[in-house]
């Protein structure tokens, strides 16, 4: 019996996605209810980053009912998701919001842009026009929603659960990597910088765009950084498709899939590479870690869903997502918690040869 209630530790790595976020909302939800889990660090980008801040902001006493540990970090990713929410219903994107009033013409044109993949809305827009010249004042209304929500001063102060934020250096092409006391407002929007939609951010004299190019989510600062040898990684961009895609759309669709997979990919290449070593004898594990990795993952449900509900979410989408993460994550508790701790619950060499 003093096997089921062992407390275990785990570092979370949360991929971004736009709206398709809110799967991982319901992961985090179901997670939090677990306490025999402790979460020692999380890596995320663009929506993984900001679904770490309102953990950790909630965590530390920032949800508005000041509830503190794991209830409050549940109430507080309810109340990021829940204006978010708000914002969907009054338009396909809150860009336009406030767009239409300066520029109607240019709004429709973005409205309809939304519909469509990604590469075919950086065509629309930027044909004719790049967000430095449609938004010359450089307004992102996810700002102030992040200066609403986020305890800025509260999660830089401590340090648990560690946080860490990626993004892609513009004018290098390299990752970056913003951790605890480091983290701002800013560093959250260039995590999340779609260059189509948004000027670069600027921050320390370089500048950034959304942080899933180079890594999404980062997996390195979770074992150089911490004690903790296992990371649970929550996807929300199908890696597999048992269908070879034929009409232009869903090429595009594909192609966008695989982009934003793989630095990920990359990383656990590597990961297995090492635990190979390890179990052959060529390294000591004093040398390197043997990370155990896990997943949460539906490709099924993702897979049903295109780049264009990432920004334009259909009614409904928010619920039926967090209904699949928390799902997801009730999936995994059952069937690998033994594992935890002590092996790896995905066989990365079948996913990656």
């Amino acid at each position: 019996m003093a096997a089921i209630h062992q407390t275990k530790s785990i570092n979370l790595a949360l991929q971004g996605g736009g709206a398709h976020g809110a799967f991982t909302w319901g992961a985090l939800d179901r997670l939090l209810e677990e306490e025999r889990l402790d979460i020692e660090a999380i890596s995320g980008t663009s929506a993984g980053a900001m679904n770490a801040a309102m953990l950790k902001t909630g965590y530390l006493g920032g949800d508005p009912g000041g509830l503190g540990g794991r209830e409050g970090a549940r109430a507080q990713l309810a109340h990021f998701w829940g204006e978010i929410r708000r914002a969907a219903r009054r338009n396909a994107h809150p860009v336009v919001d406030w767009l239409g009033a300066f520029s109607p013409g240019i709004a429709n044109m973005v409205h309809e842009a939304m519909r469509l993949p990604m590469d075919t809305v950086a065509a629309t827009i930027n044909r004719s026009l790049s967000p430095y010249q449609w938004n010359p004042l450089n307004l992102n209304p996810l700002g102030d929603l992040l200066r609403e929500t986020t305890c800025f001063d509260r999660i830089c102060r401590s340090c648990y659960p560690h946080i860490f934020v990626s993004a892609t250096n513009v004018r290098t092409g390299r990752i970056k990597v913003f951790k605890n006391g480091e983290l701002t407002v800013d560093v959250f929007l260039a995590s999340a910088c779609l260059p189509f939609l948004f000027q670069a951010v600027e921050i320390d004299g370089e500048h950034y765009w959304d942080g899933g190019y180079m890594g999404n989510p980062a997996l390195f600062p979770l074992f150089y950084e911490t004690g903790t040898d296992d990371i649970l990684i929550v996807h929300v961009n199908p890696i597999e498709r048992p269908e070879v895609p034929q009409t232009a759309n869903d090429i595009i669709n594909r192609v966008n899939e695989i982009s934003f997979n793989s630095s990920l990919l990359r990383e656990l290449r590597a990961i297995a590479f090492v635990g190979r070593l390890i179990e052959e004898g060529k390294l000591s594990p004093s040398e390197m870690k043997a990370i155990r990795i896990h997943a949460v993952r539906d490709d099924e449900t993702m897979r049903e869903l295109g780049f264009a509900s990432k920004l334009n979410p259909r009614p409904g989408l928010f619920d039926d997502l967090k209904a699949a993460g928390r799902a997801a994550a009730d999936s995994f508790l059952r069937a690998h918690w033994d594992k935890i701790g002590v092996r790896g619950s995905v066989d990365i060499r079948a996913m990656l040869y």
